[in-house]
């Protein structure tokens, strides 16, 4: 088959690797329908974070099942059903308790030895704990398969880092991140009920696609000048919640000046420099909660997955440029220009 594989940054081919197959009785092997690119996975096409040349790369997919181990009992041939970004066996006391990212035996998709999400198939370990099932109509729905994607990773990417702002009905909350994660972030503040959602980013698409989310207001300024706008817009206090979904200096030194005491910030963006925006006596003085971290977005997937099937939330307006692919490397390149918000993978 075909897949997306790195050689070195900015070295992206699609090659022909070995057919996945069933290793193990709880895995499945599963065609992949539709997959995407995401923002961390820019850090690796960037040289900043390591890869081994030929890695498999990508993340988030969904599509049908082709082949089942014997020890699989939720998933037959022919079924259809979204991954979470982390396989995990759905038996341990971390995935009991809903933190699945931490499962002993989990992983995720792209590390050395397993298959990617950009390519045409993937052997799924641990089928039962990984996989949800969709319904098998979706498959003909193009619209509802796109936005089916996002619950892969970003859809509850985004309500990890609300949880962690702690949003509740009434408050205010501010997003700091105009990615797929930022504006998936402004739709679950929405959807728990926040009052004002402050919207930080410059890029008209983006914040077009904030607004239909539900942000009330746009900040477009930077630094001192977007920690004064969101002062205003908040009676100098601050937001109650903060989502930070960069994971750079910059983004959580704004997180930390636009939050009001008392407040609480939810990070999901991955740390790439934001740890030196961290002061601790700053949140010490101020009373400040920092919550979030890695999405377990498998525990969440049953919460989200009723709400996109019948419309109440869509965030498939997050893919705005669509590729085969063979349209992978280009589809990195736009992201890394910013010329594309999330690319959309159809193999």
């Amino acid at each position: 088959m075909r897949a997306t594989v790195i050689h070195a940054p900015r070295d992206l081919r699609v090659e022909e690797v070995p057919d996945p197959v069933v290793q193990q009785p709880t895995d499945v092997v599963l065609r992949v329908l539709r997959a995407c690119v995401c923002g961390s996975d820019l850090w690796a096409y960037r040289g900043e974070s390591a890869r081994q040349p030929g890695q498999r790369i990508g993340h988030e997919f969904l599509g049908v099942v082709e082949e089942v181990g014997s020890g699989v009992g939720g998933f037959s041939v022919g079924d259809l059903a979204v991954a979470p970004f982390v396989w995990s066996d759905g038996t341990c006391t971390y995935c009991a308790e809903g933190l699945t990212t931490s499962c002993p035996r989990g992983g995720f998709w792209g590390s050395v030895g397993s298959d990617g999400g950009q390519g045409e198939a993937v052997r799924v370990p641990f089928a039962d704990g990984t996989l949800v099932k969709l319904p098998a109509a979706a498959a003909s729905d193009d619209r509802l398969l796109t936005a089916l994607l996002a619950l892969s990773d970003v859809l509850g990417t985004g309500h990890h880092a609300a949880l962690g702002a702690g949003v509740r009905p009434g408050s205010t909350v501010a997003v700091v991140g105009d990615g797929a994660v930022g504006l998936c972030g402004v739709m679950a503040a929405q959807r728990l009920g926040a009052e004002r959602i402050i919207a930080l980013g410059r890029h008209p698409a983006r914040t077009d696609i904030a607004r239909a989310f539900g942000a009330t207001d746009v900040v477009a300024e930077r630094g001192d000048a977007a920690l004064a706008a969101v002062r205003e817009l908040t009676r100098g206090e601050g937001a109650h919640g903060v989502i930070e979904a960069v994971g750079t200096e910059q983004s959580m030194r704004t997180a930390l000046g636009i939050v009001r005491d008392g407040g609480s910030i939810g990070y999901v963006g991955v740390p790439h420099g934001s740890g030196t925006g961290v002061d601790l006596g700053v949140m010490f003085d101020r009373n400040i909660a920092l919550r979030g971290g890695v999405a377990p977005v498998r525990t969440y997937i049953p919460e989200l997955l009723p709400e996109v099937l019948d419309g109440t939330i869509d965030p498939s307006p997050v893919f705005d440029l669509t590729v085969g692919l063979d349209g992978v490397p280009g589809g990195y390149k736009a992201m890394d220009e910013r010329t594309a918000l999330k690319v959309l993978v159809k193999p």
